[in-house]
């Protein structure tokens, strides 16, 4: 194209993010528009978008650009062929529409055409505007790390000598917990790992030395940073100081002596319970949390719904694995009121509860049960844009890819699969269930699948 004017802010939004041309094609492949529509995007068209050769990008190729950038078109230096842009819309209510009748994104996976069972009708659509991020995701840290972190943690939860005495800051101490908790929901479960021991113990001081409500406000402080402790562990399969990092969580959280807190933590020990098989045990002491929450909840605070619905969501899951139906039935219909209550998916008490957090434990529910098939249904009614919390949103795109997996649907389940560790990197490569997931795919793709699934399971140090 003669005359063409090189393309400066294209160019220097992929240098501010500290991309190579090929790490942005790639971006573009793997974005919601990239997967559903197979685009193959090389350093070749990038250079040519920046070169300005190519004023006004076709579809999809102009939604994957926006989808990576999170940015304009024209903020970029394209040039639309017709005048104007649209306007963002403003942000809405859960389940809302525009006054132009549009919805938010959802896992679309509504299928057209072939004549065969519901399931293998369904084709995968989309999956969010949030499954990728405007800049070069870390390297995850290495197995040597990995386990030197996991071996501090261990000795500082057995650690029961005297703290040192020494000055307690409370205001730091609460925002290292707060910190620790955003990274342990952005699945920087590495970063959490490294800093939790020295917050651990800093914790324990603070509890022993402080007195009257700064020593009640330094339990709630434990309570949550053990909370996350055990949360790390469990996603490790480390059982043993996974279930010690709760029920510290849960002491704790009783000597603060408070009833959200105490509920709080409710939801940690009934997941270590669950994990570790006591499936009837876990769904008694998410119920009775829950009841006796439901007990104080006249006028209920966004709080209270969200810990209040969260316990009967873990309570669901662990009645999932018990076979009880009615059990489960009756504890997600009260989460999907509390839900309704709520109104939006938040993230009151780090809870990352909602209506579609319901829905998404509806997903992991119907495939705790075999039913691959409800599962998808399920996820295409997810507003995953909407949810507040990456680990949360990883969660849901592991077990959508499981579920075609189940179905026998290798390449949706791969597509799934890729987008969720583009993401959230630590929730693949740290996480032992999602390596089985890889090995799974690889192990049994179809031909047509399989070089794709093999070379992914290779990159990840995976033999299938």
């Amino acid at each position: 194209m003669t005359g063409a004017t090189p393309n400066d802010r294209l160019r220097a939004w992929r240098e501010n993010a500290d991309l190579t041309r090929a790490e942005m094609a790639k971006m573009i492949n793997l974005s919601q528009s990239g997967i559903k529509h197979g685009l193959t995007c090389d350093e070749e068209r990038i250079r040519r978008w920046e070169a300005g050769e190519v004023r006004w990008p076709h579809d999809p190729y102009r939604f994957a650009i926006k989808e990576v950038t999170h940015t304009d078109l024209e903020d970029l230096g394209f040039t639309p062929r017709r005048g104007g842009s649209a306007k963002k819309p403003a942000q809405r209510r859960s389940g809302e529409v525009d006054n132009q009748g549009i919805q938010p994104r959802t896992m679309d996976l509504a299928g057209q055409g072939e004549a065969e069972d519901d399931v293998r009708r369904r084709e995968f659509v989309g999956l969010t505007g949030a499954a990728l991020f405007n800049a070069v995701l870390g390297q995850p840290q290495n197995a040597t790390d990995a386990k030197r972190h996991l071996e501090s943690l261990a000795a500082v939860l057995v650690d029961y000598a005297s703290p040192a005495d020494g000055p307690i800051d409370l205001d730091a101490l609460s925002a290292a917990v707060a910190a620790a908790k955003q990274n342990y929901q952005a699945c920087r479960y590495s970063q959490v790992s490294a800093t939790l021991p020295a917050l651990l113990q800093s914790l324990r001081a603070a509890c022993t030395i402080l007195d009257g409500d700064a020593r009640l406000r330094a339990h709630a402080l434990s309570a949550e940073a053990h909370h996350v402790a055990a949360s790390v562990l469990l996603k490790q399969e480390d059982k043993g100081l996974a279930w010690l990092a709760a029920d510290r969580s849960v002491q704790a959280a009783h000597a603060s002596q408070s009833p959200l807190m105490i509920g709080s933590s409710s939801r940690i020990i009934t997941h270590a319970l669950m994990d570790g098989g006591h499936y009837q045990a876990a769904t008694d002491a998410a119920r009775g949390a829950a009841t006796r929450m439901d007990a104080d909840l006249t006028q209920p605070s966004p709080a209270d719904l969200s810990i209040y619905g969260s316990l009967l969501l873990r309570g669901a899951v662990a009645a999932a694995n018990t076979g009880s139906r009615h059990n489960i039935a009756e504890l997600l219909d009260e989460a999907a009121e509390a839900g309704t209550r709520l109104g939006v998916d938040a993230n009151h008490m780090w809870t990352a509860f909602g209506p579609n957090n319901v829905l998404c434990h509806r997903v992991n529910i119907a495939l705790r049960l075999g039913d691959a098939g409800s599962a998808i249904t399920y996820a295409r009614q997810v507003e995953i844009d909407y949810l507040p919390i990456n680990e949360r949103k990883a969660t849901l795109l592991l077990d959508t890819s499981r579920a075609f997996l189940m179905c026998g649907q290798h390449d949706k389940a791969l597509h799934i699969l890729r987008a969720a560790g583009q993401l959230a990197p630590e929730e693949i490569t740290g996480r032992a269930a999602a390596l089985r997931l890889v090995r799974d795919i690889a192990a049994t793709a179809p031909i047509s699948v399989r070089r794709e699934a093999r070379e992914y399971a290779e990159s990840l140090g995976v033999s299938a």
